[in-house]
């Protein structure tokens, strides 16, 4: 059978590239075509476009770019119908995948969702256009079958994706030697995947370095940005106590102390490493005001919306600065904190369900497209 598959962030590369994988061993005959990244080319060929050019972040940067946006849909619509797929996959990107979902009902074409955006946390109305558009949502948070039955819409609980790519990671043995890095405990620095949000991030977490002679900072740089981007942010400081690294964000949490890390994905994968860490978020001040009157959760962070209470330390805003960075980083380098912390994260391990995501959701995917 034939598939279309729409990923346009870091992490959906990720999820949707094992899959791929999965949907290969249950349909030998599968053919794939897609918006993704590397991790899905090395599965199906080259993607159709790749995700580095789809990242736009915040209302303000939609708006600037609105003209290649709106040509981007134009045209995944001709491919999509050009293609003829058996079912249309669409990996989380609610902002460009629900437009996508819509037409590709409406055109008859079976339409898949795999991680469901998040309505749960904002503009929750979007339910109604999730069940006109989309023939199963597939969800790996365990809230969500709760969220959505309240609106007489079934859905398909996979577990998180994640589990599986974090307990068979092998973290590598000589990383500090390859990376030239000094005996001294580490704490990571991860700003994030846009540079946007790399921008703000990484500026204020940098102020912290200096403060902390005993221990190595180390960015974890995003595989959607080249090492020249991080090139200014790494000439602002002169301390000798900073390494930079690119592609090795599991090596660096299998060795990191404590982490310093932007809200979104990474703060579950730094729970999953059992790394204490400390929340941030910074954005610009009209998409900061905007999102304060949208969302409608108490937590910005996974670990803490999953476990349901604040686990870990979320500073956000204006609450983002040197002084609160080094308190927060000051509590969980302490042992009992840190003890605390990852009692927690076994919590939210058990909470997420079993490992086997992506063979559950491409076993259930094969199933559904093979139905009239």
């Amino acid at each position: 059978m034939k598939y279309y598959i729409i990923a346009g962030e870091a992490s959906g590369d990720l999820h949707a590239s094992n899959l791929m994988k999965q949907i290969s061993e249950k349909d030998p005959e599968a053919d794939f075509r897609f918006w993704g990244g590397d991790l899905m080319a090395a599965v199906g060929g080259k993607p159709v476009k790749h995700y580095r050019d789809l990242a736009f972040m915040g209302f303000l940067e939609v708006a600037k770019n609105i003209r290649t946006i709106l040509r981007n849909i134009r045209f995944c619509k001709e491919d999509v119908a050009a293609f003829e797929p058996d079912a249309l996959i669409l990996v989380d990107y609610p902002g460009f995948n629900l437009r996508i979902a819509k037409w590709a009902k409406k055109v008859g074409i079976k339409v898949f969702y795999y991680i469901s955006p998040q309505i749960w946390a904002w503009h929750s109305s979007r339910v109604q256009g999730i069940k006109a558009s989309v023939d199963r949502m597939f969800v790996i948070l365990p809230f969500e079958p709760e969220f959505y039955q309240k609106y007489e819409y079934p859905v398909d609980f996979v577990g998180h994706p994640l589990l599986d790519v974090t307990e068979n990671y092998q973290a590598s043995d000589d990383f500090h030697t390859k990376n030239r890095l000094p005996d001294k405990p580490i704490i990571g620095l991860f700003p994030g995947s846009r540079k946007q949000e790399i921008t703000r991030m990484l500026s204020e977490m940098l102020q912290v370095v200096p403060h902390y002679p005993d221990y190595h900072f180390v960015i974890a740089g995003a595989p959607s940005q080249a090492t020249a981007f991080y090139q200014p942010f790494l000439a602002q400081i002169s301390a000798k106590n900073l390494s930079f690294i690119s592609q090795q964000s599991y090596d660096l949490l299998s060795h990191a102390k404590a982490a310093l890390v932007t809200s979104g994905t990474a703060t579950l994968e730094t729970a999953l490493f059992k790394v204490p860490q400390v929340v941030c978020y910074k954005g610009g001040p009209i998409n900061y005001w905007l999102a304060r009157r949208l969302i409608n959760v108490e937590y910005i962070s996974l670990v803490n919306l999953i476990v349901d209470r604040p686990l870990v330390q979320e500073l956000i805003q204006g609450e983002l600065n040197t002084k609160q960075l080094r308190q927060g980083l000051d509590d969980i380098l302490q042992a009992g904190k840190a003890t605390e912390i990852k009692a927690g994260y076994d919590e939210l391990i058990l909470k997420l369900g079993q490992k086997g995501a992506s063979e559950r959701a491409a076993h259930l995917m094969v199933h559904y497209a093979k139905e009239n």
